[in-house]
């Protein structure tokens, strides 16, 4: 089996819902995942933009996902889960799909670490984390939403 990550909130390369955006709640959907590999000791998630205008932009950064968490639930309650990264306004936590025109696309990359702490405080940045991941990645899940803004 294949390790991947979907949403019930919307499908692979579907629709974001608006109550997970700056037009709605703008807090996280709900997310899960299966067949991690074997030595997963914890999660890393990272959402990101890659058609703003100024390059990639960063939405939600979370680390330190207990390995025996298949899912987060949605809305306020997934940024209580692991720590809390900084987005690229440099906040902690998610910061929902706010395209300024147009269609974008927001990926959610789950990545499955062979320890149970990258050592990183709260409020990390992107980079850190990912450096950190280079090191302990053992496999990577991916989902696709897009959104437009009404």
């Amino acid at each position: 089996m294949a390790f991947t990550i979907t949403s019930p909130a919307f499908a692979a390369g579907g629709d974001i819902p608006r109550t997970f955006t700056c037009d709605g709640d703008n807090t996280p959907p709900p997310l899960a995942w299966e067949d991690p590999p074997r030595d997963t000791r914890s999660f890393a998630l990272i959402m990101d933009d890659p058609d703003a205008p100024n390059g990639t932009f960063t939405h939600w950064v979370l680390f330190d996902i207990p390995a025996e968490r298949t899912e987060l639930a949605g809305g306020s309650r997934s940024d209580a889960v692991g720590m809390s990264g900084k987005n690229s306004r440099r906040e902690l936590g998610y910061m929902g799909p706010c395209p300024p025109s147009g269609t974008h696309r927001y990926y959610f990359r789950l990545f499955a670490i062979d320890t149970k702490t990258l050592d990183l405080a709260a409020g990390a940045t992107r980079k850190q984390v990912e450096d950190a991941l280079a090191r302990h990645t053992l496999q990577t899940a991916e989902l696709m939403g897009r959104y437009k803004k009404a």
